[in-house]
């Protein structure tokens, strides 16, 4: 299988990246992201692309590849309602549709979050954005595509977040993430069990294309 992964750099797809190359059943992995993710490894191959919102100038290099992991997501903490939309939805359903064009039988798998409304119409900004954006990309021509909404997750293997005080918070509750983890598997994920129920479901599919932490973990 050859994936492409977006937001390699961030919490999410730093696990999703480490699931990729130690998996033996993928074959290449090509990361499209604003800065470098600083690893090397003989299945990776990087593309640094400045505007997120326009894929024409690298489209060719886009194309062959049987799943998209789409890790990139921003906090709406302190952010209006029109950047929080053009960062989660506009750069998402730009690079989705290039994608749907180009690999008609690619699997695309999403990742937004616990309470994300599909309804469009409740309360919460972010979780109506998010709602539509994965609502979007269900109609999109892929052979599958997959919405991940877990809810709290891990990081493990030296996963890290990019924002320094929320790394400094992921580093006092450690014990407790972890003890959350192995007992509610419906609040609480890895960064590894997140990248492997990604691999599984663009290889092997899943019942339903919405899969909360539970099912996650289950994978």
């Amino acid at each position: 299988m050859k994936v492409i992964l977006f937001g390699a750099t961030g919490m999410v797809g730093q696990g999703v990246l480490r699931e990729c190359l130690i998996d033996p059943g993928i074959e290449s992995v090509l990361s499209v992201g604003r800065s470098p993710t600083g690893q090397h490894h003989p299945k990776l191959r990087e593309i640094v692309h400045g505007n997120f919102t326009d894929f024409s100038a690298i489209e060719s290099e886009l194309t062959g590849y049987d799943a998209c992991f789409f890790c990139l997501g921003v906090s709406s903490v302190g952010m209006d309602a029109e950047r929080y939309r053009h960062l989660t939805y506009d750069i998402t359903m730009a690079a989705a549709t290039t994608l749907a064009r180009l690999n008609p039988g690619m699997v695309f798998t999403y990742v937004t979050g616990r309470s994300t409304d599909s309804t469009e119409q409740g309360s919460q900004m972010w979780a109506r954005v998010k709602g539509k954006t994965e609502n979007e990309l269900l109609k999109l021509p892929f052979k599958a595509a997959y919405m991940f909404r877990p809810a709290g997750i891990q990081p493990l293997h030296g996963v890290r977040s990019k924002t320094a005080w929320v790394q400094a918070i992921y580093v006092v509750v450690a014990p407790l993430l972890s003890y959350l983890a192995r007992t509610a598997p419906k609040f609480m994920t890895t960064s590894e069990q997140l990248g492997r129920a990604m691999i599984k479901v663009a290889r092997d599919g899943f019942p339903r294309p919405v899969l909360d932490s539970e099912d996650i973990n289950a994978l």
